[in-house]
């Protein structure tokens, strides 16, 4: 092989290197960056007749139904000075007069330990607006009780969203 031909090889073998590198590096420049799934912040789980649950495991998520500017979040403050874990907070999708507890489980215990926590609060039927119990400060809303409660026990067996911060288990 001669001179010429060897360094005409050697220059075109290093040319598809050259192309394939800039290919694999535009390649690499244009990609998304890599995304990390969201952690649920909570998951569900059982809790027998007689089991305890307390506020460091209930997620709660407020919602604002008044007129009140800022309401859902002074009251989101007050339930994790409290130990509750923060869900959404947000605007109501429908005004409301009192305090409401959306929930298809009244007895549940997560529903009735948050309950216990206001002065009055209705348990009426509807679908969740956030992760774990949604609450609706209405109109009426002045403040928390305040006894704090700290537990309730299961009168029967039911199933909550746990907070995944929980280390209860």
């Amino acid at each position: 092989m001669s001179g010429a031909l060897k360094s005409a090889l050697t220059l075109a073998v290093l040319a598809v290197l050259v192309l394939v590198a800039a290919a694999w590096g535009w390649s690499a420049l244009t990609a998304p960056f890599p995304q990390e799934d969201p952690v649920a912040i909570c998951e569900d789980i059982d809790v027998a007749a007689g089991g305890e649950v307390r506020r460091d495991e209930v997620v709660v998520s407020v919602f604002n139904g008044s007129r009140r500017s800022g309401l859902a979040g002074s009251t989101m403050a007050e339930l994790t000075e409290r130990g509750f874990v923060e869900g959404q907070v947000g605007d109501s999708p429908q005004p409301a007069k009192t305090t409401q507890i959306w929930s298809s489980e009244p007895t549940n215990p997560a529903v009735l330990l948050v309950q216990q926590q206001f002065r009055r609060a209705d348990i009426v039927p509807g679908d969740s607006l956030g992760d774990g119990i949604t609450v609706v400060v209405g109109e009426k809303f002045k403040s928390l009780k305040k006894k704090q409660v700290e537990s309730v026990t299961a009168e029967s067996a039911a199933t909550y969203c746990r907070a995944t911060s929980s280390d209860a288990e």
